[in-house]
């Protein structure tokens, strides 16, 4: 199955559509159980969530794929290379396995402003070493792909995607990185949940984008559909996403899911795209 489940969320209080902030061990098992039984076989977590990696440690990851992603390096590291290779040390001890299946940089940008060959080189010595089977980037706007795509060679890419944000079609590296045979994976298809969320949840931070609430409820109740069947399947479309990446709260969410993977030729008009990244960039949501 081409979806990827997002651990964000275990451990932590994570997007801003999370109700359940304090989850217990016992949910994110059986969480993991059901997705694992359901055919998910790829987990999505990062050094920097918190006790993402430690709570799947504990979990167990035996038969996973694991993807994990290393923070911004400090200018005031000196030995770049010995500094990578602790940080995944690190992550391959909470969770508790001898092997990743990938590592992503969170901040790639880095390879450009701040001894990017280092940090490529640290990256490429935890392939050879066999604690890795692939190196990549995790990028928030298609345009980190403009600066780094032909000075680094990158076996996957996670990149945002959902019904507002198309950025990475419209710019036509979705296309140019799967002919290149990189693996890209989805990100925020629900955009922190913001989509699923009914017309009056949606928080009042947000009424600048009225007018998208309103078509896009309208849409959807006018095609008969949910949110998260129409938001799933938009991801789902193109062929070139190798795994679409989801975070639920609860065993249901995982079973509507796998639920709606079953539907098909669901088509998303393209009045919904925006580039607004106050909008679509979460990280400029607090602002």
């Amino acid at each position: 199955m081409n979806i990827a489940l997002g651990t964000a969320q275990f451990g932590n209080s994570y997007g801003i559509a999370n109700k359940l902030k304090n989850k217990s061990i016992e949910v994110e098992k059986s969480i993991l159980s059901c997705a694992f039984n359901a055919g998910i076989s790829t987990l999505d977590t990062a050094i920097d969530y918190g006790e993402s990696e430690k709570r799947l440690g504990m979990l167990g990851v035996k038969g996973w794929k694991i993807i994990t992603k290393i923070p911004r390096i400090p200018s005031s590291v000196k030995n770049i290379n010995e500094w990578v290779d602790i940080q995944i040390k690190g992550s391959l001890t909470r969770l508790n396995t001898n092997q990743i299946y990938a590592v992503l940089l969170h901040s790639p940008k880095q390879l450009v402003d701040f001894s990017g060959n280092e940090i490529f080189k640290a990256l490429q010595n935890l392939k050879s070493s066999g604690l890795v089977k692939k190196i990549g980037i995790s990028i928030y706007d298609p345009t980190e792909l403009d600066l780094l795509f032909n000075l680094f060679d990158f076996d996957l890419v996670q990149t945002p995607l959902n019904v507002l944000d198309r950025r990475i079609l419209k710019s036509g590296w979705l296309s140019k990185l799967s002919s290149n045979k990189i693996e890209v994976h989805a990100r925020s298809i629900f955009l922190q949940g913001l989509l699923l969320m009914s017309r009056n949840q949606i928080p009042t931070q947000f009424n600048k984008w009225a007018f998208l609430w309103n078509k896009w409820h309208q849409w959807l109740a006018d095609s008969n559909l949910t949110a998260l069947d129409a938001c799933l399947q938009f991801a789902l479309s193109f062929k070139q996403i190798n795994k679409v990446i989801i975070g639920v709260d609860n065993i249901n969410q995982i079973k509507q899911i796998v639920k709606s993977t079953k539907y098909q030729d669901i088509s998303i008009p393209d009045y919904f795209e925006t580039n607004d990244v106050d909008l679509i960039n979460p990280y400029n949501w607090e602002n």
